[in-house]
């Protein structure tokens, strides 16, 4: 008759069990959608953030844009890119159906507007100035511009 010893099948069991708390417990904190640095509520400058991909020809279109925004204002508008590609759960948090998608918050963190495709810097101002946000560049070379 075969004996057999029940010590290897319960070590294993209990392997496994760890193995599996382990990995549950690292799925549950790994994040798939990026954390934005300021919640909306929390935000205290008017904000434009632009959900596409780094890979989209609109959305490589809107590069400079962003950057120009970025620089031109720095300390009176917060500039942020989302690639949805890369942070999937990002459409739905932002409700995003097409990229490039931007959205415009007052610095309370509400929603003022939102617009699909390549939009041009002057156009995302005048959107700001309409809802009542007067953005003025930083520095005095943008003045110019």
């Amino acid at each position: 008759m075969y004996k057999r010893s029940w010590i290897p099948v319960i070590a294993g069991i209990a392997v496994l069990a760890v193995a599996y708390f382990v990995i549950s417990t690292f799925s549950a904190t790994k994040s798939t959608a990026p954390k934005p640095k300021q919640s909306p509520a929390k935000v205290t400058l008017p904000k434009i953030v632009d959900v596409g991909a780094e890979k989209c020809i609109p959305c490589k279109m809107m590069v400079p844009v962003l950057d120009q925004l970025t620089k031109e204002y720095k300390g009176k508008l917060q500039v942020e890119f989302v690639d949805i590609w890369k942070y999937p759960n990002a459409g739905k948090k932002y409700g995003v159906k097409m990229i490039p998608t931007q959205i415009l918050y007052d610095a309370k963190g509400k929603e003022i507007a939102r617009h699909t495709g390549f939009w041009p810097k002057q156009d995302i101002i005048a959107e700001f100035k309409k809802h009542g946000i007067k953005l003025d560049p930083t520095n005095a070379k943008a003045k110019g511009k």
